[in-house]
């Protein structure tokens, strides 16, 4: 993307790709459950493969600016220089610990919500698809609302609400403890997709502001795989105190964690940055 827009665009750029991201994660499910359910399965797997080719096919017009080529690489050098710029920088290493904790919380509540939300909130299958519905909702919300946002408040500020908004959602699920309503539910699943979908739109320019050009592939890698390595953690935790102590535990503990994940970008440097860094040669 650095390689592609220019410095003011970054941000643009980000949320248009998460707008499509988002609805596209709204609409997949639904529309394949649809395929599903008019054709059959083989016409649903036909759909998915030609769409896939499709995105070949688009992504072959993609021009980048020439380069000159990288020298030889090896696997554990790029991991381990990956992994120092990351640890090393006071504004990447929030990120990604926000990022662990706010994923492996994130899993801990997926990992009892069914379960609970049919046997406590008294939901249908249906009842539970709406719920869950909300998260895209939240995304395609926030994707759109994200420019206006990021015009209006403070570039760290914009990056804050995300881990703030998952602790509200955490704790709007755990008030259905005591109230227990549908509607407390697909709240907290629109928060959790609103907030931070700012917040991959906001820290994905911040990473790719502050990264120099050579080794933003190494620490892209390091970010994702670290956030998306803490998801089946999450879900092992959810299911053995889930299991052991019962979902409205468990949901207590995915609190916990996703209070865990705010302090961590609050006290850090982030909160108090005016505006998107200077992008690094």
């Amino acid at each position: 993307m650095p390689a592609l827009v220019p410095r003011e665009a970054l941000a643009a750029a980000n949320g248009r790709m998460e707008l499509a991201r988002s609805a596209a994660f709204a609409a997949g499910p639904a529309l394949g459950g649809a395929l599903v359910g008019w054709t059959g399965p083989v016409v649903a797997f036909g759909v998915a493969a030609a769409l896939s080719a499709w995105a070949v096919v688009t992504l072959r017009g993609l021009r980048e600016p020439a380069r000159s080529g990288p020298p030889p690489r090896h696997l554990l050098h790029d991991l381990r220089e990956g992994a120092v710029l990351v640890f090393g920088h006071p504004l990447l290493r929030p990120v990604l610990l926000t990022a662990v904790f706010f994923n492996t919380s994130f899993f801990v509540l997926q990992a009892v919500y069914v379960p609970y939300a049919i046997h406590h909130l008294g939901l249908s299958a249906s009842g539970v698809g709406f719920t869950l519905a909300a998260y895209g909702f939240g995304m395609l919300a926030a994707a759109l609302a994200a420019m206006p946002i990021a015009r209006a408040l403070a570039f760290g500020t914009v990056i804050a609400l995300g881990p703030v908004t998952g602790l509200a959602a955490a704790l709007v699920m755990v008030l259905t403890i005591w109230i227990p309503s549908p509607w407390l539910a697909a709240l907290c699943f629109f928060l959790i997709g609103a907030g931070p979908m700012l917040w991959v739109i906001s820290t994905t320019t911040l990473r790719q502001a502050v990264t120099p050009s050579h080794a933003l592939g190494r620490v892209s890698a390091i970010m994702v795989t670290a956030t998306s390595g803490s998801r089946p953690v999450g879900a092992a935790i959810g299911a053995l105190v889930g299991a052991t102590y019962g979902a409205e535990t468990c949901l207590v503990v995915a609190a916990i964690g996703f209070l865990v994940q705010a302090a961590l970008i609050l006290t850090s440097p982030i909160p108090h940055l005016a505006r998107q860094p200077e992008v690094v040669g």
